[in-house]
């Protein structure tokens, strides 16, 4: 059975209407909830989180994915801009303007109360992803002049 997705009241705004906020909510719950799958990153949510979330483009959809979330540990600095305990703090701007837009108050501060309740779980995976990755990298430099790690917890 698949959970309901967070519901929220949204003004139409100048460039993105209350439907689209709509929607653009959805597709972020569908993402955090499946883990942040490439195939699940939609277009709104990257247009939403680049033009109106204090992130730039980083060139296009694949390359903003590129950056946050293909490593751990850029997934959960990424994350760390949605966790209110943080302070929903721009992680390229350092400023939490985005919050307080007068057009995007409301979508922006519903992204952040719909990854509270995945933040955790992702931080953790991500983190676990990237001490893998790390660990597999370390094994790598090692072998490449002639020394065996030893089986690392």
């Amino acid at each position: 059975m698949q959970k309901a997705f967070f519901e929220a009241s949204f003004k139409d705004s100048k460039f993105l209407s209350a439907k689209e906020k709509e929607r653009v909510l959805k597709a972020w719950e569908t993402f955090l909830r499946n883990g942040c799958r490439q195939e699940d990153f939609t277009h709104a949510l990257y247009e939403h989180l680049h033009q109106h979330c204090s992130f730039i483009a980083h060139y296009d959809r694949a390359g903003f994915y590129q950056i946050y979330f293909v490593e751990g540990e850029d997934t959960a600095h990424f994350l760390t801009q949605f966790d209110r305990s943080k302070g929903c703090v721009s992680v390229e701007y350092g400023a939490d303007y985005w919050l307080t837009s007068p057009d995007y108050a409301d979508i922006n501060n519903a992204l952040v109360e719909v990854a509270t309740k995945y933040i955790p779980f992702l931080t953790q995976a991500a983190e676990a992803r990237q001490r893998k990755a790390d660990i597999a990298e370390a094994r790598a430099l090692l072998g490449k002049h002639g020394i065996e790690l030893k089986e690392v917890q």
